[in-house]
């Protein structure tokens, strides 16, 4: 950290003609609150793989919950697959998940429906 802030003491300086300490911290403190927007980019990651982008649509479309059984069913790849790719959802905030005894459901929550219908047009029902 100490070599990033030395490097923008001398970006400051050369911008601002002098740098004080006080002139770093307050631009580390600006870097710092941006990077709070990066969480945008787990969201395209999590939808940039194809069998995680049918699952939220298919949650999308289904408007309501569906079973871990019934999302195995629609897509090809093994269970451990799909858990990964469930919990890749889930930790995105596009998925929301419930148990239900030995059964979880899963529902798309309203930041994946916005994203899927901007990313489709629309939603066929």
């Amino acid at each position: 950290m100490a070599q990033s802030a030395d490097r923008l003491g001398r970006y400051l300086e050369d911008e601002l003609g002098s740098c004080r300490d006080e002139d770093v911290q307050q631009r580390l403190e600006e870097l710092e609150s941006l990077g709070g927007g990066l969480q945008g980019l787990d969201v395209l990651s999590a939808l940039a793989n194809e069998t995680r982008y049918r699952l939220v649509r298919a949650l999308v479309a289904a408007d309501g919950e569906l079973c871990v059984c019934e999302l195995n069913h629609l897509s090809d790849i093994s269970e451990s697959g799909l858990s990964h790719a469930l919990s890749k959802l889930t930790d995105a905030g596009l998925v929301a998940s419930r148990t239900d005894g030995r059964w979880k459901h899963y529902r798309a929550t309203t930041r994946a429906v916005a994203l899927v219908t901007v990313l489709d047009g629309t939603i066929d029902e």
